[in-house]
């Protein structure tokens, strides 16, 4: 990770501010499985407390606690709305158990694949699309250069690292981080503690 922050340092003298201040690089990781996907749906625009009291109650209702295709496809769509859930994450969460028990979805494939590629298996659920596939390359896959140019997030951070008058678009991001590559994803997480307001997946 030395290699990393000293690249970005070097190539980004704001960046590296922005380094110096939040300190330590501390990326939280998750499993690459079908709960952390789960997760990751249940999470899309709510606030990690909400979600979180949603995610639990979910967890909740299922044999052992445990988030598998099968116990998800066995809960009836109106007592997977009792947690919290809104009807479309429902559907999207069903659509994922779906895929996964069909074998349509294939998680112990993804190590294999390409970022692009992971996004292409990922998006063909419902209700995934390229933020949540860019969460999961970062927080399940770990891969070290993923630039999420449509995340908030890191939008408003560079916005205000770099005092932009108003949110970067996505063709934007990409040209003020091409000098942080290899390194997107450590770039984003400090952009992220700058706000204090990470990303959770």
């Amino acid at each position: 990770m030395r290699k990393a922050i000293l690249h970005l340092k070097k190539a980004d003298p704001k960046l590296g501010s922005v380094i110096d201040r939040v300190g330590a690089y501390r990326m939280e990781y998750r499993d690459p499985d079908f709960q952390t996907l789960v997760r990751s749906i249940v999470y899309q625009q709510l606030s990690g407390k909400v979600a979180r009291v949603i995610f639990n109650r979910l967890v909740e209702m299922l044999p052992d606690g445990q988030i598998t295709p099968e116990a998800i496809l066995k809960l009836t769509p109106v007592k997977m709305r009792r947690a919290g859930l809104s009807k479309q994450k429902t559907a999207y969460i069903r659509d994922l158990a779906r895929k996964t028990a069909k074998g349509k979805v294939r998680f112990e494939a993804l190590r294999d694949l390409a970022d692009h590629e992971v996004i292409e298996h990922l998006t063909q659920v419902k209700g995934i699309g390229v933020w949540t596939a860019h969460m999961f390359l970062m927080f399940a896959l770990r891969r070290p250069d993923v630039l999420p140019t449509g995340d908030l997030g890191v939008r408003s951070a560079i916005r205000k690292v770099y005092g932009l008058d108003e949110l970067p678009h996505a063709k934007q991001v990409e040209e003020l981080a091409a000098s942080w590559r290899p390194y997107c994803s450590v770039a984003s997480w400090y952009l992220w503690r700058s706000l204090e307001g990470p990303a959770e997946l």
